[in-house]
C-alpha cells in the first residue's frame, strides 16, 4: 500500500496521519449536525472534540506500546511517540474517549448518555476511516491466506509481513464499522430512551471486532485461544446489552423529532 504519501520539502506526508485527520473532520462535521437537530449547541462537539480527539490519541498510543510490543518501546523509548507510523489502538482510544465523555458532560451539566447518543454515528463514521488508515499504512494486518481477495503488501515501509498474502482484516473491520454507521444512522430518529444508540452501536462493534480478530495476524492471545482484543469485545458487549437493558427501564422518553424533553438534556 501506501504508507507514505508524498515528500514535501524532505518531510514525510503519511497516509496514516492524513486520514486520522479526515476521520476527525468528518466525525466532527456530522457530530456539530447532528447536535443542531437534538437541540444542543454545536459548539460544544468543537469543544468536545479537541479535548476527545487528544486523550484518544494519547489512550491508543498507551494501550499500544504496553500490550503490543513492550520489550520493543522500552528499547527504543523515542518510538514511543513516533504515532505518525501507526500503532494506536483502537480499544485504548475508545476508553480515553470515554472517560473524556464523562469529565465535559458533567463539566458541562448534560446527560452523558445524551450526549453519546448524538455522538454515536461520528465515532463509528471516524473508525470506519481509520481503518481505512490502517490499509494504507498495513497495521492491524490479518494471517496469511490463499483467497483470492488476500492482499500483498509489497511497500517497504508498510507494516506488514511484505510478499505474503494476507487477510484484509483492516477491509473486514472497514465494512463491518461501516454497516454500524448505516444502522445507527437509520435509528438515530428512532431511539426511544437516552443511551439506546450509543449502546446498540457498542453491542455491535463488540461483534464486528470480535469476529475480525479471528483473522488478524498480529493480535496478542489469551492462554493461545482468545485474542486480549476479543476479551475486551465480549466485555464491551455485556457491558453495553446489560446498560441497554438497565437504561430502558430507567430514561425518559425521547419526543418525536429525536430530542430529549428539555429536561432531559440538562440531567447529569
Amino acid at each position: 500500500m501506501y504508507p507514505i504519501l508524498f515528500r514535501l520539502f524532505g518531510m514525510e506526508i503519511r497516509a496514516y496521519g492524513v486520514m486520522i485527520a479526515i476521520a476527525s473532520i468528518a466525525g466532527t462535521i456530522l457530530g456539530a449536525r447532528e447536535a443542531k437537530r437534538r437541540g444542543l449547541n454545536p459548539e460544544l462537539v468543537y469543544d468536545f472534540v479537541f479535548y476527545a480527539v487528544l486523550a484518544a490519541i494519547i489512550g491508543s498510543r498507551i494501550y499500544y506500546v504496553l500490550f503490543f510490543d513492550p520489550a520493543y518501546f522500552i528499547k527504543n523509548p523515542l518510538e514511543i511517540f513516533a504515532i505518525w507510523k501507526g500503532g494506536l489502538a483502537i480499544h485504548g482510544g475508545l476508553i480515553a474517549g470515554l472517560l473524556t465523555a464523562i469529565w465535559f458532560t458533567k463539566k458541562h451539566k448534560l446527560s452523558f448518555w445524551f450526549f453519546a447518543d448524538t455522538l454515536a454515528p461520528s465515532v463509528i463514521l471516524g473508525q470506519a476511516i481509520g481503518r481505512g488508515a490502517c490499509t494504507l499504512n498495513g497495521c492491524s494486518y490479518g494471517k496469511p491466506t490463499n483467497l483470492p481477495w488476500a492482499i500483498t503488501f509489497t511497500n517497504p515501509d508498510a507494516a506488514a509481513p511484505l510478499g505474503i498474502p494476507l487477510h484484509p482484516t483492516q477491509l473486514y473491520e472497514l465494512i463491518l464499522d461501516l454497516c454500524i454507521f448505516a444502522l445507527v444512522f437509520v435509528l438515530r430518529k428512532k431511539i426511544k430512551f437516552n443511551g439506546q444508540l450509543f449502546l446498540i452501536y457498542g453491542m455491535a462493534y463488540g461483534i464486528a471486532r470480535f469476529i475480525v480478530e479471528g483473522f488478524r495476524g498480529d493480535q496478542l492471545t489469551i492462554g493461545g485461544y482468545i485474542s486480549t482484543a476479543q476479551s475486551i469485545s465480549v466485555v464491551i458487549f455485556i457491558a453495553a446489552l446489560a446498560l441497554y437493558l438497565y437504561l430502558k427501564k430507567l430514561e425518559p422518553p425521547v419526543s418525536a423529532k429525536g430530542g430529549l424533553k428539555k429536561k432531559a438534556i440538562h440531567n447529569s
